[in-house]
């Protein structure tokens, strides 16, 4: 049975913090641990500083990669807040198809865990530019450091009980039967979604265009709130005059600090 000292916690969740972002907090050292513990049995360490050093030093990028697999939670369900999800078909896409000229409509799903949210923005915007689909430009970008959860977006394949919050009219026209439990995607949506691996605590964002939405939703709330500044600074940066920045109903930002207009329902505005 490993257990992990005050330093070792210390200097791992402090790892963790400068270079994810992700603040674990004293109260979830158990959880931690145990997240940990089987990858320390496999790789044969002895204890949580042989860990660190393995991962520090491993330059291949698995040691990393587990790591971030093992401390995520990747919680997250079709029409999550789906209030999010109307505002943005009834409010904000009539607006942006009247002024975005060159019909190159930008999205980003920041912290997209399994698919759900983009995927569900996806399908709203098959719906709204149906019938001009070959003028338009509306593909999402979706990120996430987790591979695993990128691994599981990209198949687009989920359980019959998970899409039952979407619209009927959705389930018929957008999925198909995968087995006797699951189904899956149609093609015509995963391929309106472009999933990529990216750390939003990177110092280089490497967009040449910026956003005219950003949904960020249920991810500051593992940041401190330093971190969530200087995260909402730079969203600002990426995002176009005009355009809105989503975050999760548990989440705010700082009205003294934020540059964004607060708008209600966790929604904000770059003026």
């Amino acid at each position: 049975m490993f257990t992990i000292s005050d330093t070792e916690f210390k200097i791992l969740t402090e790892y963790i913090r400068k270079n994810y972002g992700i603040n674990i907090k004293d109260e979830k050292r158990v959880i931690l641990t145990g997240r940990l513990r089987s990858v320390l049995t496999q790789k044969n360490f002895n204890n949580f500083h042989e860990y660190y050093k393995y991962v520090i030093s491993d330059k291949t990028g698995e040691a990393v990669n587990t790591l971030i697999d093992r401390i995520t939670i990747n919680h997250t369900f079709f029409m999550r807040e789906a209030d999010h999800f109307y505002f943005f078909r009834d409010k904000i896409l009539p607006r942006l198809a009247d002024t975005v000229k060159d019909r190159d409509l930008r999205i980003w799903s920041a912290g997209c865990s399994t698919g759900e949210e983009p995927y569900t923005l996806a399908m709203i915007l098959y719906d709204y530019f149906e019938k001009e689909r070959l003028w338009w430009d509306t593909k999402v970008l979706a990120t996430d450091i987790s591979g695993r959860a990128l691994d599981k977006a990209k198949k687009g394949i989920y359980k019959n009980e998970a899409i039952e919050a979407l619209p009927s009219i959705w389930r018929l026209k957008y999925f198909k039967k995968y087995d006797d439990s699951k189904c899956v995607l149609d093609d015509r949506i995963k391929r309106e979604v472009i999933f990529r691996k990216f750390n939003l605590m990177d110092e280089v964002f490497p967009f040449k265009r910026k956003f005219h939405v950003v949904f960020c939703r249920n991810v500051m709330i593992y940041f401190d709130s330093k971190t969530r500044e200087i995260l909402a600074n730079k969203l600002y940066k990426f995002i176009e005059h005009g355009g809105y920045l989503f975050i999760g109903h548990s989440e705010s930002l700082d009205k003294n600090t934020s540059k964004f207009k607060y708008i209600g329902n966790a929604i904000y505005y770059k003026e």
